[in-house]
Formats: structure tokens, sequence, C-alpha cells
């Protein structure tokens, strides 16, 4: 084994050249480390890579808004964190709205979504979106039939009006087994660290697994269109996830090249159109 002193710490700053040292010093050799490795390594390239994206953005004076949807617990706001940590915060934001005030539920649906589109040389990642009307507002009567129905038909033209003008439109939906999910929901109630992201729709989220499949189902073989459609992200591996989610964003933009190979894998991205 190679000799390890402190004055190899002074050479390291990062995770991943922590680990690199550590793997070349001999003193990891077990796989699962070797794996967190490559994982980390490929982590941190494909974040310089969105940098880079953001940067080609800006020059390029484009918009860009990515909507995150899928089941609970299915790393949503675990995926936007690792995707933005190394972007640019003055171009960027992060929506996720609250309940609707009583103002906005007089108001027309994506009304109170238009106030929060990207602008110029910026980047919106939505946690959530205008897709609860398709999804969680019918399975728990938030919404009436008459208003799903109507959102089911106006989202596509609505769509496809904001990619017409300009913006960059990709729609990630993130979707666990009910085994998985399971596992994390009784995590986080265990977990003191994690028990704010515990809602009360989290609860009924096992309770009402076929319900929101059957909605989850009409809507993403009813708004996926080949303007705008949607990319469903298996996520029982949340490593895995988070990689394959960043491939996809980068890869989508015409015009921005990268060096990396950014081929996804078809066990875990599935392009519905």
């Amino acid at each position: 084994m190679a000799e390890f002193d402190l004055n190899d710490l002074e050479e390291i700053s990062k995770s991943e050249e922590i680990l690199d040292l550590l793997v070349e010093k001999g003193i990891i050799k077990e796989k699962k480390f070797l794996k967190q490795l490559k994982y980390e390594k490929e982590l941190n390239q494909l974040q310089k890579e969105m940098l880079r994206l953001q940067e080609y953005l800006i020059q390029n004076k484009k918009r860009m808004m990515i909507i995150y949807e899928g089941r609970d617990a299915a790393g949503k706001g675990g995926t936007i964190k690792r995707t933005i940590s190394q972007m640019n915060p003055k171009n960027y934001k992060v929506i996720a709205l609250p309940k609707p005030t009583e103002n906005e539920t007089r108001q027309w649906y994506f009304q109170r979504y238009i106030a929060n589109l990207p602008m110029q040389e910026e980047i919106a990642l939505f946690d959530r979106s205008w897709y609860n009307r398709a999804v969680v507002e019918p399975v728990f009567g938030f919404c009436t039939e008459v208003q799903h129905q109507n959102f089911m038909q106006q989202v596509n033209p609505f769509e496809h009006l904001l990619i017409d003008d300009g913006i960059i439109l990709i729609k990630l939906f993130l979707n666990i087994s009910k085994d998985e999910q399971k596992n994390r929901l009784d995590e986080r109630k265990q977990d003191p660290m994690k028990q704010y992201k515990i809602g009360g729709l989290d609860e009924q989220a096992q309770e009402k697994w076929d319900d929101y499949t059957f909605y989850i189902d009409k809507m993403l073989q009813e708004t996926s269109t080949e303007k705008s459609p949607w990319i469903e992200i298996k996520t029982d591996s949340k490593k895995s996830a988070r990689l394959e989610t960043m491939k996809y964003i980068l890869k989508k933009v015409k015009g921005f090249e990268s060096k990396l190979d950014l081929k996804n894998d078809d066990e875990i991205v599935k392009i519905h159109s």
C-alpha cells in the first residue's frame, strides 16, 4: 500500500478527489466504494456540462423550462438539486408553487404558472407544474371532472404556443415502483432529517396507488406530443436516474455540443410520443 499522509489532504477539496486518492493509495478496494467513485466522477462531469449548457443559453439569449413531475418520493427535489449544483444561480430559478390562493382559484388555471415562465437567458425548473390538474387534483377531488377535461384539452395547444415562441420545454416524469416508494416513505417517517418531506398527500400515495396509475397513464398518453413529449425516468435507483436525467437535458438543446457520451439507458429512460 502506498504511504498516505496529511500532505495528501492539501491536494484535495472535493469528494470525487478524495475517493480518487483513497483508491490510488489502496485504502479503498471494495466494489461498492469503487461504484461510488464512478458515480461521483460522472455526476461531476455532467454538472459541469450543465453549467456549460447554461452559458450557451445565456450567450444565445435562449429560454429553457424543465418540468419535473412524478410519483411521491420519486426523487424530484434531489434530482433538481444535483442538476443545478454547479450552475450560476443568477440565471436559473426553481419553481415549487404552493396551494392556490383564493384569488388564484378565480383565475384561468394556467395564469399563475405563466407568471413564472423563464425570461431570456434563464432556466426555470418546475418542481411540479400545471400537471397537478392532470393527476393529483382529480385523484383527490380537488377539481371537477369538467375542469380536468378542460385542462386536458388546453394543455397541448398551450405548450405548443410556448415552444413556438422560443421556449425550450422538457417534460420529465419520474416514476418509481410501489415497493420502493413504500421503502422511501417509511424511511422519511423514521429519519428526523427527512420528516419535513412528508406531506398530507404523501401518506395516501400507497393507498391511492391505482388511482394515481390511472391518471398518470392518461396524462402520458394524451399530453405527450411529437413537439412536447413526456420523458419517463425510472427512479428506483436514485443515482442512475439523476445521471440519465441530466444526459437527456444536455442533448436536447440544438447547437449545444458536448464531448461526453450522452446516450441514455433504455432500461431507465422511455420517451413517450
